[in-house]
């Protein structure tokens, strides 16, 4: 509510019988008893009177100092110059206010009323107010301001779209790059399969090579792995006054003994006076053996003993010039004897019926009846003679003929 300075003792009292202004409305110039008074210029000072806010309902007046004009005093007025008058500081351009129209000046009080000096009273300015309802007219409700709400519903809005364009697109890039790993992995197992197969070929030749290279080496003519396979087949034979060498041949017997290859020539005596049971000896033991058939022609005898032996296998290739052999017996008696060589040639002799074997390997009296081995431990012979005066020259009967006559091996 706007305030004025209130009229006290040290600015004078309000002429009685006057009516005090109603707070905020213009105070009109009030008729006072006639008295002359000498025309004097009366300095004005313009005053800023402070004005409170005055709450009222439904609005808020915001507090601003407002200029007050001077209170016009009825009575002659001195001629007012023109231009700024000193000492008007306070109001607008420094000039003072002009005087309304059609106003004119009235009596002056008693001197003895006016208070002594006289000043000019500031009063309250008017000044428009909004509207407002009358009294006792309800007052429609302000409506709820609802642009805040949708500014902030809007925005967080706008922040969810972009939020979800952001989350849009970093899906987007993780599929293409989950994409790109995916064939690069693809790719990567294309190679790696190359290289198993590539790999597995490479060992599956290696393989070959490597199985290649073990059967030249097994079938490297080694006479040590030879002899020590064989000898426990071979064995010295006594036969009356003769001795010579047998050897097991082929599986076992029907009753479960063993079979042996000899020469006739060896029996021959023994045989001819009817003896039909010869002497076997191998690692100083001696063993019976039967004679079971002979065949002079051939220069092959077939025994048979009771005692387990391992038989040797027969080669089923006929031999060759060059191959590489070992002939085992019991020269002059001596067991376990072994000798090495090649197979010379394959010839006719005129000694016996059919084609011999001829080898360099070095043979001697008690060698007749021992077999001739190949590489591949297998039997290709029966040693049968050997040239006299002569080195290197031996002769045997080829296997293939022997088991012909005699199907044991």
């Amino acid at each position: 509510m706007s305030t004025g300075p209130q009229p006290g003792a040290s600015q004078g009292a309000a002429p009685q019988g006057v009516p005090a202004p109603h707070p905020g409305a213009p105070i009109p110039a009030q008729p006072v008893p006639a008295q002359h008074v000498p025309a004097q210029p009366v300095p004005v000072q313009p005053q800023t009177v402070p004005v409170q806010p005055q709450p009222v309902q439904g609005y808020a007046v915001p507090g601003q100092p407002v200029p007050v004009q001077a209170r016009p005093v009825a009575g002659p007025y001195p001629p007012v110059p023109a231009g700024p008058v000193p000492g008007a500081q306070g109001l607008p351009g420094g000039h003072l206010p002009p005087v309304p129209p059609g106003h004119q000046p009235g009596p002056y009080p008693p001197a003895g009323q006016l208070p002594q000096p006289w000043q000019p009273q500031p009063a309250p300015v008017a000044y428009a107010l909004p509207p407002h309802p009358a009294s006792g007219v309800p007052v429609p409700p302000t409506p709820p301001r609802s642009g805040g709400l949708l500014r902030r519903v809007l925005r967080f809005n706008t922040v969810l779209v972009v939020l979800l364009a952001v989350l849009i697109g970093m899906v987007a890039w993780q599929s293409v790059r989950i994409g790109e790993l995916s064939t690069a992995l693809r790719g990567a197992d294309q190679r790696l399969s190359d290289l198993q197969k590539e790999d597995a070929s490479r060992l599956d030749e290696a393989d070959a090579r490597l199985g290649a290279l073990e059967k030249e080496v097994g079938g490297a003519f080694n006479v040590e792995k030879l002899a020590a396979a064989v000898l426990p087949s071979v064995f010295r034979v006594e036969a009356g006054p003769y001795t010579g060498t047998a050897f097991a041949v082929g599986p076992k017997a029907s009753d479960g003994g063993t079979n042996l290859f000899t020469n006739f020539h060896v029996v021959e005596a023994l045989y001819k006076d009817g003896g039909r049971t010869v002497k076997i000896t191998r690692d100083g033991q001696r063993f019976d053996a039967k004679i079971v058939a002979v065949n002079k022609l051939r220069d092959v005898a077939h025994l048979h003993t009771t005692a387990k032996f391992t038989g040797l296998t027969v080669t089923k290739t006929p031999a060759k010039p060059g191959q590489q052999i070992i002939a085992v017996g019991a020269p002059l008696g001596l067991t376990d004897t072994v000798t090495s060589g090649v197979i010379s040639a394959i010839r006719e002799t005129g000694y016996e019926e059919g084609p011999m074997v001829q080898f360099d390997a070095a043979i001697n009296p008690g060698n007749s009846g021992g077999p001739v081995i190949n590489g591949q431990q297998q039997v290709v012979g029966i040693t049968v003679a050997g040239y006299l005066n002569a080195e290197g020259l031996g002769l045997a009967i080829p296997i293939a003929d022997a088991c012909k006559l005699f199907t044991i091996c």
